[in-house]
Formats: C-alpha cells, structure tokens, sequence
C-alpha cells in the first residue's frame, strides 16, 4: 500500500510551511514515529513524523513552500525492514572513491635575496615571494616579507572564503517582525536595578526541602513571573496591546518565557499565571523548557500571551534593550547577577545586583505607568516575604 504524507496543519491561520530539512534519504526504510524531516513555518520549526513504516519516496524538494494538506512524500507500506535493522542498506555498486595524495606546495622562489630564518619562516606561511630585501647585501628581513604581505593584502593570510545560506522561515518572518516593531511602534526602554539578596536568602533556606516536596527547583522565574503578575495588577495598560484603533486590555495574565531549544529561542506561554503558586509556576515552566527542548511544542503553547519575561543573564548578559513580542506592548528583560558595592543604610556594602529592562509601546503605554510597574516589579524582588508571600512563606511555597 503506497500511503501519502500530507502536511498537517501547525496552527491556525498557517497555511503554508517550508521544507527545511529531509532526515531521511529517497529509498530509505522508515519507521513509524521516526522523524523525517523539519518544517519552518512563520512561527516554528517542527518536525515531521513518519505516519507508518516502509520505503519513503520524496516529492518535495528542501527549500520548498509547500501548502498544508498537500503531500511531500509517500511511504510503501508493503515494504519490509532490510535485514540488520531499518538503516537503508548501501548499494553494492557504491565504492568508496580514493582520495588523491594532496599536492606538493611550490617551491618558494627567493631568488638573489637570502631571507632571515624568520623571514623564510614567515614568506612560506603567508606566500610572499621577494628577490631582495632592504638588508645587508639585499638579504630579506621579516621586516620586508610583513610590507609585502600587506600590499598584497593577505596580512592575515586566513582563508576568504564566503558561505551563503537561505535563511529558514522562521528566521526570516522572526526578521521582517523584529524591523516591523522598531517602525511601527513607538518602542522605548526604562532600566533600573534589583538587589537580589532577599531571594538568595530565601532559597538558601528552603530550595532543598521545596525541590523534595514538588519535584522541581526554586528558581528565579517564579519569583519574576509572580512578581510581573502583581506589577501588571497595578498597571494594567502594560498587560495590554492595540488592534487597530482600539486597546484590548486583559483580565488574565498569559506570560510569555523565553527559552531555548533546539531550534532556536521559543516563547512558550504559561497561561493564567495569575492564579499560579510558585510550584506551579516552576512546573509549568519546567514542563514548558523540557517540550521545546525535545521539539514537542506546539504553536498553540506558542501564541496568545499578553505579557513576555526573557533573560539574557542565562547567556552572560549585563544589559540589553529587548524587543517588544507583537502584538504584546512590552517586555521584561532580565540579565546576569554580579556582586557590586551599593549604598545600604549609608554603608557600603556587597550585594548580588541584577540589572532589569523594560521595553513598552509608548504608544499606550505611559512614562509614568512603565516606570511605576518597573519599580513595582523591583520592590516585589526585594521584599517577596511581604509582597509575594503574605508575610506566610510555607505557606506560599507550600512547603
């Protein structure tokens, strides 16, 4: 039976996807489930899955727009697995082509002029040949192989070979979306620092006994996310977006983490995280991480957050200006933590300082209003016992 493979839908309002990459070869046995090639659509990279097992036949070229529902391949299901496993078995008539004995380099020319060991050394590394040098008797100095090399323009005498590549799909729409942000909105950053002091001591104290009883870690994110939520109460303009000429603002907070996969960087969405403990919000998280990490997110975990948090800290970033995820109005970035002397009750002391940003949409979104909801975020940071946790921390780690 010769099953066609069509391509499934990754989302609504995608219609078409691209094919990146085939994993498999024309010819090969595959095996139901097996991955056999990734798709880019405007949103993601995924991955496409063998319906059944047999002889694939590729029709679909890689590079190729394809629309969803049209076939690019089909599987001989009759087929049965070759002997020794489903690895395709190499053509008898394949030989493994003999590799020419690389060529002996040119002799060097140095003509009447008799370089330095050095500037021999440096004549053969670079290819400079020179009949004289500025030397005693015309003798050539590194001086004059380093003069010439430069006028010949191999200074460095590296390699100046050019690689072009088309860009996926997802890169390509991620490009025309980040340039549509900096023209369309009105896109401004507001900084300010956090002392994260308070939180280390916080998860010195119950990190062990919280990761024994909920199976996850006591992270920084929850304290983030928990933290926006609370921000996004009091400024509710932040936690909302345009659509034309209207503003949609939200009752729910849908916040967008950034993380990275396989592919790339993705924003899965935790959903509500409103009404989320902090286990709940490090399971969710984890459990959103692991899917992008194995390649299982969907678009739908993908799309409909109304507020995003990503941390360049992970990747050793001081401070950045991050860009707003539209249709979102902003975004809280969050970077690494270094120990720096602040002023503390009028003494100098070591603190684990992070410096945070907020970039918003000043189209809606006021001075004021992005300023405050900074500072509000900041304040819940450096006193989550009181504004996070009730002044009850068992209790809100469920511990």
């Amino acid at each position: 039976m010769i099953l066609e493979m069509k391509v499934p839908s990754p989302g609504e309002s995608i219609s078409e996807v691209e094919i990146a990459s085939w994993l498999v070869q024309d010819g090969d046995y595959v095996e139901k489930d097996q991955e056999i090639a990734e798709v880019d659509s405007d949103k993601a990279t995924l991955a496409l899955p063998a319906e059944e097992s047999g002889i694939i036949k590729l029709i679909a070229s890689e590079g190729e727009v394809v629309a969803v529902g049209q076939v690019v391949c089909t599987i001989d299901t009759s087929a049965s697995a070759p002997e020794g496993g489903s690895a395709p078995e190499k053509k008898a008539e394949e030989k493994v082509e003999a590799k020419p004995a690389p060529a002996a380099a040119p002799a060097t020319n140095y003509a009447t002029g008799t370089p330095s060991p050095a500037a021999k050394k440096l004549m053969d590394e670079k290819g400079v040949k020179l009949n004289a040098g500025s030397g005693k008797d015309g003798r050539i100095t590194k001086e004059d192989v380093v003069n010439a090399a430069v006028s010949m323009g191999t200074s460095t005498g590296g390699p100046r070979s050019t690689e072009r590549k088309r860009m996926s799909s997802l890169r390509r729409s991620l490009a025309k979306r980040l340039v549509a942000v900096k023209s369309e909105t009105a896109m401004l950053t507001t900084f300010n620092e956090v002392d994260m002091k308070p939180i280390f001591d916080l998860r010195a104290v119950h990190k062990t006994k919280f990761a024994e009883k909920h199976g996850v870690g006591l992270g920084f994110m929850s304290f983030f996310t928990l933290a926006v939520t609370r921000a996004l109460k009091l400024y509710p303009t932040v936690n909302a977006m345009i659509d034309g000429d209207d503003m949609i603002t939200f009752e729910y907070c849908d916040i967008s983490i950034a993380v990275s996969g396989p592919r790339g960087l993705v924003v899965p969405v935790v959903r509500n995280a409103e009404n989320l403990s902090f286990a709940g919000v490090e399971r969710e998280i984890k459990r959103l991480a692991i899917r992008a990490r194995e390649g299982d997110i969907t678009i739908d975990e993908m799309t409909g957050g109304t507020f995003t948090i990503t941390n360049g800290g992970v990747f050793g970033s001081m401070l950045s200006t991050p860009i707003i995820n539209p249709p979102q109005s902003a975004i809280l970035g969050m970077h690494n933590i270094v120990e720096r002397p602040v002023v503390v009750n009028g003494e100098i002391v070591v603190r684990p300082i992070m410096y945070v940003a907020l970039s918003y949409d000043h189209r809606i979104i006021d001075g004021k209003e992005s300023v405050g909801f900074l500072v509000a975020v900041k304040e819940a940071l450096e006193n989550p016992t009181e504004l996070l946790m009730n002044n009850q921390i068992e209790k809100a780690l469920e511990l």
